[in-house]
């Protein structure tokens, strides 16, 4: 079964299923030196799991990662090059394996899907493909093999962080709920605490009240999930079959239940003449690095764009401009109301779902999307780093 792996020199790989022993993956290109925060790892982690937030599937992961290669206590390792607080570890430079147990599957509850397929998921055509399928949660095509995505990106966070860069997901849609304040005013202190993960109260809590409405009514909603990095890199992104923002769609897309990317005017590009999208070059300055703690931000001269309609790429490349864009993602196909479809026979039937599940996957979507962007980007500046002299 190919397709597990992701990236080409930071690169993940992942394994498991639903409701098996274990999920797990390697983490394979990352550099040695890499002073690991491993309660930051969890505190990604703890931010997906399964009851995390109230509005959420009753599953209750502990999601606690083991790490079983690639790191090093610091205190075995000479000459430690910085200043090393205590739980973390220095990556060695070889493969970083690590596993996350199951703990709270509940297989039983599976047991009437075993011949039937169910509207919205991946049984038929992982049937038609494979022939054979783990019918208990889904198997690997479960939204649980996310988890070990959200371990390699808060790695990939922690090597994106020596350059200052910053990735911020945050639930911008649900259903017809929409946040109207521009990015530039938003303010993510307490973002996590907040059950949909909406940087505005007021819009949050109209977006709790329409979830709790749907799955009142045994149904579902989807929503959107959009995504700012400040501070890029500058030059990242290959100009043919590499684009950064390709790449970046392309892992968007893989994220389950994820139905569209847009990246800077998306597609209200479509409506606009090249006039109004294109965006003047002036001279202006770039934040290199900043810390609203100790109130101090270095900047650099640096060409900008008189408006954001790029999303921080032009041909494929990134300007050194902050990036936003934004993922589309479907209501999930598991609802609480009876739905036609057939079994493995072709037999017509009635399905009543039973189990554990999200009436709305953006809450959760949000530290998977920052995973994948961190992925994505520390992926494209080890190869950057390739590219001249």
């Amino acid at each position: 079964m190919p397709g597990n792996t992701f990236g080409q020199l930071f690169r993940l790989t992942t394994f498991g299923e639903s409701h098996g022993a274990a999920l797990g993956g390697i983490i394979d290109g990352c550099p040695a030196g890499l002073v690991l925060d491993l309660a930051a790892v969890q505190e990604e982690l703890d931010r997906r799991r399964p009851g995390s937030t109230a509005l959420g599937t009753a599953r209750t992961e502990g999601d606690r990662v083991e790490f079983l290669s690639g790191v090093i206590d610091p205190a075995l390792v000479n000459d430690v090059p910085e200043l090393v607080e205590e739980g973390s570890v220095i990556t060695l430079g070889t493969p970083i394996g690590f596993i996350l147990r199951n703990q709270d599957a509940r297989s039983g509850d599976y047991d009437a899907l075993k011949k039937i397929y169910r509207p919205g998921h991946a049984d038929l055509t992982w049937d038609l493909k494979y022939g054979i399928r783990d019918h208990r949660g889904g198997g690997r095509s479960s939204a649980r093999e996310t988890a070990c995505r959200v371990v390699g990106g808060a790695i990939a966070r922690q090597l994106l962080a020596r350059e200052g860069t910053v990735v911020q997901a945050y639930v911008s849609q649900v259903g017809e709920e929409v946040l109207q304040v521009p990015p530039s005013e938003l303010r993510f202190e307490g973002l996590w605490l907040d059950p949909v993960r909406c940087p505005d109260a007021a819009t949050s809590a109209r977006m709790a009240a329409l979830i709790e409405q749907v799955r009142s009514e045994g149904d579902s909603v989807g929503g959107v999930v959009s995504c700012m990095v400040r501070r890029m890199p500058q030059g990242l992104g290959e100009p043919v079959f590499s684009k950064l923002d390709a790449d970046l769609a392309g892992a968007m897309l893989g994220i389950n239940a994820a139905k569209g990317f847009e990246i800077g005017s998306g597609f209200r590009a479509a409506a606009m003449r090249g006039s109004e999208h294109n965006g003047a070059l002036e001279m202006g300055y770039r934040i290199t690095e900043e810390s609203e703690e100790a109130g101090y931000r270095v900047e650099e001269p640096a060409a900008v764009s008189s408006n954001d309609h790029s999303g921080g790429t032009l041909g494929g490349i990134s300007s050194g401009e902050d990036m936003h864009f934004a993922v589309a993602f479907k209501p999930p196909a598991t609802i609480a109301r009876p739905q036609r479809t057939v079994d493995v026979d072709l037999m017509e039937v009635t399905l009543e779902a039973k189990g554990r599940h999200d009436p709305c996957v953006v809450p959760r979507a949000v530290p998977i999307v920052e995973a994948m962007t961190c992925l994505v980007l520390a992926d494209h500046l080890l190869r950057q780093r390739t590219a001249r002299l």
